[in-house]
């Protein structure tokens, strides 16, 4: 518990110095849109007790309702949501740590300090810091995720295992991927006892996991958010073009190691190499399960989403996994080769100052992110809150700071909360016509992400963004 004390502090730190850099530069707000999301959909369950992006209108757009059920906390009891959020994303980040040195103590129990060296890795990993400061639910994702891995490595009982998986998917719903792998673990470890606790772990997992289906059923009459299937259609430009798609994974599977990751790439080789022959123990099968994770987990986005924006953001859950073997291996790599003392205190060293480098780094990256949402988005939206008409229909691609701030039905081009267009999500003519159709009064996108449909006759530029950061401006154009 004391090093959980240990973590919880220095994560409140390192959270608040990335929230005082963006601060300090003049915003104080999220990196990404989606932020935003999640903070409507927590007001409004608050207020209304109803999962709704739009009032009065249930939609199962949330991919995180167990996050915006976290956040609406904040609403309810009238606290301010900016600095909740980063509270849970402080708590999150130092529970990932102080998990993931558990681990390291099941894995690497001959080397006491390792488990030290792998939490406070963690902790201060500056993709761990940036997610925890985002407004996002990636670092509750990934603090569950390790709860579920410690769970099965301390051959719990399958219900404690079932509940964190439920957990999990109520934060995302690839956390499905990492269950299954849960319930083949469970067989492994006991095959006695292995289907009664298999039995356990599915039966509460869906019992915790029933409350986010029923929401997606009730509101689309689908089982996922609808975001599993937009985010899909709307790249699949990407996935049918063989060269972009190469492209496109080759930068999303380097986004994680941008850090001191790379310098951990030996040890993690020489951890997998030494422990190979060994696989014939099944009791050394299940040390194997967080690796065969992430990667399950890095070819799924590969096949299903390969995107690197936002440094990387579906994969960072693998970062703390890496960190675990990676900082494991390299200590056993480089104790065991003769190298003098002051070279492998050098290599070791090194990852430690690479790491701390990047902490202001990161810190940079995540306050020119916040300037770009802070002088985009938000600045429209507070535009539009100020002369859009009450009631009038705005037709916009990202609606997180517009959902927030306006207040005013919206038409999502993006389907997040209209999954009517998702079938024809980067049909520009379609879209145009549903705009007119449904009589939006304002369009607000990029003009590069709809380059036919901002050039229509019929839209007027009337305002744009001025974030100094942004390659193009977020632009509202009026509905003649």
């Amino acid at each position: 518990m004391r090093s959980l004390i240990v973590f919880v502090v220095l994560a409140v730190v390192v959270v608040g110095v990335y929230g005082g850099v963006a601060a300090a530069r003049g915003h104080s707000g999220y990196p990404l849109d989606d932020a935003w999301i999640h903070q409507t959909y927590a007001r409004n369950w608050a207020e209304t007790g109803e999962l709704a992006y739009v009032a009065g209108q249930p939609s199962a757009g949330s991919t995180a309702p167990l996050w915006t059920l976290l956040i609406s906390f904040a609403y309810r009891l009238q606290i301010d949501p900016y600095l909740w959020t980063l509270g849970l994303g402080a708590i999150s980040l130092a529970l990932s740590g102080w998990l993931l040195a558990r681990l390291a103590r099941r894995l690497f129990p001959a080397r006491r300090s390792i488990a030290w060296a792998v939490g406070l890795a963690c902790v201060l990993e500056w993709h761990m810091i940036w997610a925890a400061a985002s407004g996002m639910e990636t670092m509750l994702f990934i603090a569950l995720a390790l709860g579920v891995i410690d769970r099965l490595l301390a051959d719990a009982p399958g219900w404690a295992i079932g509940l964190c998986g439920g957990l999990l998917t109520l934060t995302r719903p690839e956390g499905l991927l990492l269950i299954g792998l849960a319930a083949i673990g469970v067989l492994i470890r006991s095959i006695r006892g292995g289907p009664k606790q298999l039995l356990a772990m599915l039966v509460i997992g869906l019992i915790a996991l029933a409350p986010g289906v029923w929401l997606n059923w009730r509101a689309s009459g689908s089982l996922f958010p609808n975001t599993f299937y937009a985010k899909q259609q709307e790249y699949a430009e990407v996935l049918s073009n063989l060269s972009l798609w190469l492209r496109s994974v080759g930068d999303m599977l380097l986004a994680p190691f941008v850090g001191a990751q790379l310098l951990m790439i030996p040890g993690l080789i020489s951890w997998i190499a030494a422990h190979r022959p060994r696989l014939r123990d099944r009791s050394r099968w299940l040390q194997l399960l967080p690796l065969i994770w992430i990667g399950a987990h890095g070819l799924v986005y590969s096949v299903r989403l390969p995107v690197a924006y936002q440094h990387g953001r579906y994969l960072m859950p693998i970062i703390p996994i890496l960190l675990l073997y990676g900082i494991g291996g390299t200590f056993d790599w480089v104790m065991s080769i003769r190298w003098p003392r002051t070279v492998r205190t050098a290599l070791l060293v090194s990852i430690g100052a690479t790491l701390v480098a990047f902490v202001p780094i990161g810190a940079t990256a995540y306050a020119t992110d916040v300037d770009v949402i802070d002088n985009e988005m938000v600045r429209v939206a507070r535009w539009l809150e100020a002369h859009a008409p009450p009631g009038a229909l705005i037709a916009a691609h990202d609606i997180g700071a517009i959902g927030y701030f306006t207040r005013r039905p919206l038409l999502d081009l993006a389907g997040l909360i209209s999954p009517e267009v998702i079938p024809f999500i980067r049909d520009e003519d379609r879209l145009l016509n549903i705009i007119q159709a449904r009589g939006a009064k304002y369009v607000v996108t990029f003009p590069g992400w709809y380059p036919h449909l901002s050039q229509a006759p019929l839209l007027r530029a009337v305002f744009a963004g001025q974030s100094r950061f942004s390659p193009e401006h977020l632009t509202v154009y009026q509905v003649q």
